[in-house]
């Protein structure tokens, strides 16, 4: 036994230790550690990018209404002062988008009506309001680009203008511009040129088709002679980076069940509120809107919501109430037995301000 122990001594003294094994296994060891803690930086601060991209986002409010409203008028004229009411009713009480819906029981198209053939005197209802409303959100100096001629956009110029904060004058300098790119060239950059309702067009930093809207981010001084390109930005940009109210997009929908289904916002409408004279009573000071990412406030025709639910048949058995988180009477004691809907939308945007930018100021 002590002979076998002392040989086992002899050739462990004997032989070289392998350093160089030890080195290797030492440094993959290491490697694998920073690869690690590298993980965990990025896995942490995409974490991080993602979190703030959600507090940067903003809460937006909605509405929907349907475009019967229009079928009830009693000549063009009137039913474009309606159109008018809406967009200027959207733009003083900062409406992000709105929806025009139809009453169609199970249609599942939803592209846009403006945008089908046809001639000028039988567009629908709805057709004619998402027609006003777009125009209407557009500055006048785009107009002529992007909205060709048409019979139904024959009373616009009587209607008052919206006077967003996107309707830019010629001699106003703002961070943001909308514009709409030209067939001509930068002659020296061969960039992308776009009328923003200046003195002269800018140039872009991307090549575009002409023809097409865009945001443009203008800088903080007038400049229009810099060899730097202007940078083309999201519609959204003016709104989360400036806090600016930057206008109201337009959604068609072919019947109520589609105005949620279809919504375009990331994880749809989170608080649906509807409004009738069979909803709630309460004061607008006593109304606390929980925290929401997307409202949505909507509308009904000459039967109401009610009416709106029962002929869709995605909806069918459904009361308003299941529909809706919140059903609401927004003008209780009303004297006249009728409330029109473009009345309802100024009374309910009135009622609703104060709950809602509650909200809005929480995040």
């Amino acid at each position: 036994m002590g002979k076998k122990k002392r040989r086992a001594e002899r050739e462990s003294e004997s032989e070289p230790l392998n350093t160089d094994n030890i080195k290797d296994r030492n440094d993959l060891h290491l490697a694998n550690g920073d690869l690690q803690e590298q993980k965990k930086k990025k896995k942490k601060k995409s974490k991080e990018v993602k979190e703030e991209s959600v507090l940067k986002e903003k809460p937006t409010v909605s509405i929907a209404l349907p475009g019967s409203i229009i079928d009830n008028t009693q000549s063009l004229e009137l039913a474009t002062r309606l159109a008018g009411q809406i967009a200027r009713a959207s733009t003083i009480f900062r409406i992000d988008e709105v929806v025009v819906f139809d009453n169609i029981g199970s249609a599942v198209d939803s592209s846009d009506p403006t945008m089908e053939g046809g001639s000028d005197e039988d567009e629908s209802g709805a057709a004619f309001l998402l027609r006003i409303l777009k125009y209407m959100e557009t500055p006048q100096y785009l107009r002529k680009s992007l909205f060709p001629m048409h019979n139904n956009l024959r009373y616009v110029g009587s209607l008052p203008p919206l006077d967003a904060p996107h309707h830019l004058r010629k001699h106003e300098w703002a961070p943001y511009r909308e514009g709409v790119t030209l067939k001509d060239r930068n002659l020296t950059s061969g960039r992308t040129l776009v009328d923003v309702g200046l003195s002269k067009p800018v140039a872009i930093d991307q090549v575009i088709d002409p023809g097409i809207r865009v945001t443009v981010s203008m800088g903080e001084e007038r400049n229009l002679n810099a060899g730097i390109p202007h940078q083309v930005v999201t519609s959204s940009t003016p709104r989360e980076d400036a806090g600016m109210y930057w206008g109201y997009k337009v959604r068609y929908a072919p019947n109520i069940s589609s105005v949620f289904k279809n919504c375009t916002y990331k994880g749809g409408y989170d608080h649906l509120i509807g409004t009738s004279e069979h909803g709630v009573v309460m004061k607008s000071s006593d109304l606390t809107v929980p925290s929401f990412r997307h409202l949505l406030i909507a509308f009904g025709g000459l039967a109401g919501l009610e009416e709106c639910i029962e002929e869709d048949n995605n909806l069918k058995g459904k009361s308003a109430k299941e529909v809706f988180d919140l059903y609401l009477n927004t003008c209780p004691h009303q004297g006249s037995r009728t409330i029109r809907t473009e009345e309802a939308i100024f009374i309910s945007l009135q009622y609703l301000q104060e709950p809602v930018n509650s909200v809005m100021q929480k995040i």
